[in-house]
């Protein structure tokens, strides 16, 4: 089994046997606030994208369900100007990838998404949101995860390493306005595909 595999087995499986709480879509909107904290307190600009990422199953009934969170998002699109793309990344895993220049509307567009998977019946397929941020080149995210319920920060660095610093940085500053994942066994790194690109691409 390799890294993205093991990674991808704890995110589902493992997680889901050892969530602490249920997940909960109105989670969400905690980081419509950990926005404005980001840029005001610790200086860092959205990214302009957010994503959400889910595992698929191989039935009519899913498609179905993934071709109306498309009509869903795409109803917004036209109201809020949230683009949309749904893509799969080289592990496998299905990504719903929505860019925005306002952070209120990426918050609010992965909640509708995220949640027209549980009304249908799919919320276990959900595994982690992931919202970007950027600041003098230093990237930084918050990723939720759905099966543990909670908030943790990834920081990469060249050569798949995690910058320490900003995430201590990260935890101390958003620690109470987010509901944060206690045990850093669950920070779980989302590399992307390629050098340099985002978790969802």
């Amino acid at each position: 089994m390799g890294l993205f595999d093991s990674i991808r087995s704890v995110l589902g499986i493992s997680a889901e046997a050892d969530a602490t709480r249920d997940a909960d879509p109105e989670d969400l909107f905690g980081m419509s606030t950990a926005y404005l904290t980001m840029e005001a307190d610790l200086g860092y600009d959205s990214v302009g994208a957010a994503a959400l990422c889910f595992s698929s199953v191989d039935s009519t009934d899913f498609e179905r369900t993934v071709e109306e969170v498309e009509a869903i998002l795409g109803a917004g699109e036209e109201e809020t100007g949230t683009t949309f793309e749904v893509r799969e990344d080289s592990h496998g895993w299905e990504w719903v990838v929505l860019r925005d220049d306002d952070p209120e509307d990426l918050v609010t567009s992965v909640h509708f998404a995220a949640d027209e998977f549980i009304e249908r019946g799919y919320g276990s397929r959900l595994l982690v949101a992931v919202f970007g941020f950027e600041k003098d080149g230093q990237r930084a995210y918050w990723v939720y995860s759905f099966r543990r319920g909670a908030y943790y920060p990834f920081a990469p660095k060249r050569g798949k390493e995690q910058n320490e610093r900003v995430l201590m940085k990260l935890e101390s500053v958003l620690d109470g306005e987010l509901e944060l994942e206690p045990d850093k066994e669950y920070w779980y790194p989302m590399w992307p595909d390629r050098p340099g690109g985002h978790p969802w691409e």
